[in-house]
């Protein structure tokens, strides 16, 4: 599995950034609406209006678009710098648009029908799955341990082990009310419903790591 998520750029201008996007809305459309295998590249590149060259110039092979498609989604709502602890910033409002952020993208009509899928296709193809999680969960846990480690450091909060830390956010915010979602037995939590879940995990989280402490 290629771990990079674009070609390397040769001599000459800089790729057509419009028609990755374009690549990549169309990888989204696709994978979820005809599953991976049955997704080819020659398809992507018609679906988004491209050459079959274009979409190889962008990426290196099928693995490795999907992977990127899935990294594109998440930093829909969780771009790397909500990962950052930036002077001057509580540590409280840095959580909260994390945890506003990823409430919104686990909840989203994409984010369910990807985990249907994967769900239903891991046992057929162990890789696909592994490709998903480290584009998506894994590699926004990795972003959370180390904002966490951070946190530590500053002093703002004892965290002890970022790694459990940050699993323990994730899963706090997912609730049961995730699963329900994904069982197509619940609604997704909006508006008041959902600004009072997320204050409430980012309270209760805050709490238990200063407890550490005392």
């Amino acid at each position: 599995m290629s771990n990079n998520l674009s070609a390397p750029n040769g001599p000459g201008r800089p790729k057509d950034l419009a028609k990755r996007q374009a690549i990549l809305d169309a990888a989204k459309i696709l994978f979820l609406s005809n599953g991976y295998a049955n997704t080819s590249m020659d398809a992507v590149a018609a679906e988004a209006g491209v050459s079959k060259l274009t979409v190889y110039s962008h990426f290196n092979d099928k693995e490795t678009l999907f992977s990127a498609a899935v990294v594109a989604k998440c930093e829909e709502q969780l771009p790397p710098d909500f990962f950052e602890l930036p002077d001057g910033i509580a540590v409280e409002k840095v959580l909260l648009n994390i945890a506003r952020g990823f409430h919104q993208l686990i909840n989203s009509d994409e984010s369910v029908n990807l985990h249907r899928l994967i769900m239903t296709l891991g046992s057929q193809d162990p890789k696909l799955s592994l490709i998903f999680f480290e584009a998506g969960p894994e590699r926004m846990l990795h972003g959370m341990e180390r904002l966490l480690a951070k946190v530590d450091q500053s002093g703002a909060l004892h965290i002890e082990k970022p790694r459990n830390a940050a699993e323990h956010f994730f899963c706090l915010l997912k609730g049961a009310g995730n699963f329900r979602l994904l069982y197509g037995c619940g609604e997704p939590l909006t508006g008041d419903a959902a600004e009072s879940h997320v204050q409430e995990v980012v309270g209760l989280f805050m709490r238990a790591y200063r407890l550490a402490t005392a």
